[in-house]
């Protein structure tokens, strides 16, 4: 049993991308058929442009025809109760029931991590935890030893969200509220999708960055003025 490292891969994205969502935005506005203006010889600079005219007026719905998976490693269940939250999107996890834990890895929270005194004792109750559930599953399924592990232990899951919904995910989970597992696999998911397709994703990120205040009130981290001070009130 060891701790183990986020590792996020890109499995695959929608095929010509760009010309999806100008096609799809292009139909909203023309009598032309998508089917055609799919394969008019329009420049990649002429489709981003127009993609992050549409998206800056709000209209976001193009986006969802274009679609990103991603193989995930190295997070802890803690972190896929918050992931599948997000319904707007398709999973497939790692099972418990069928993938047994003999020699489970786990996830170790920096706060713990950095105190030497309280990694130690983490560590000793992922090792009785590791060695109770051996001893269970010695006389029962692993679908039933599974309910002692704990929310630490790793997991592995696929996730695929259209370029929309993932617009929404770095909103709400690369904000500096959101818990540190979870935002640091948003801020790698966005570092790929800007790789991607950077007309739809370079200015992504947490709410501020597009609404232009913090609307956590209290609970702002302070990089970005309230929407009182944003709106001169």
């Amino acid at each position: 049993m060891e701790q183990s490292k986020l590792n996020v891969q890109l499995l695959e994205v929608t095929q010509n991308a760009l010309s999806v969502i100008y096609s799809a935005a292009r139909q909203c506005y023309s009598s032309d058929f998508a089917g055609e203006i799919f394969k008019d010889n329009v420049s990649s600079d002429k489709q981003e442009r127009f993609i992050e005219k549409i998206i800056g007026s709000g209209h976001e719905s193009p986006l969802e025809h274009v679609k990103f998976t991603f193989a995930v490693e190295g997070v802890s269940r803690a972190l896929t109760h918050q992931l599948v939250r997000h319904r707007i999107a398709s999973y497939s996890q790692q099972s418990q029931r069928y993938v047994t834990e003999k020699d489970f890895e786990y996830i170790v929270p920096p706060s713990v991590e950095k105190d030497e005194n309280l990694k130690k004792e983490f560590k000793n109750i992922m090792d009785r935890i590791q060695k109770a559930y051996n001893e269970i599953l010695e006389t029962t399924s692993p679908q039933d030893a599974r309910y002692v592990l704990p929310q630490a232990a790793e997991t592995k899951i696929v996730v695929t969200m259209n370029a929309r919904e993932l617009l929404h995910f770095f909103e709400e989970r690369c904000c500096t509220r959101a818990q540190w597992e979870i935002r640091k696999l948003a801020y790698e998911m966005l570092l790929i999708c800007k790789r991607e397709l950077p007309s739809v994703f370079s200015m992504a990120g947490p709410k501020c960055l597009k609404l232009g205040y913090c609307p956590e009130g209290k609970f702002s981290c302070g990089l970005a003025p309230s929407k009182e001070k944003a709106l001169g009130r």
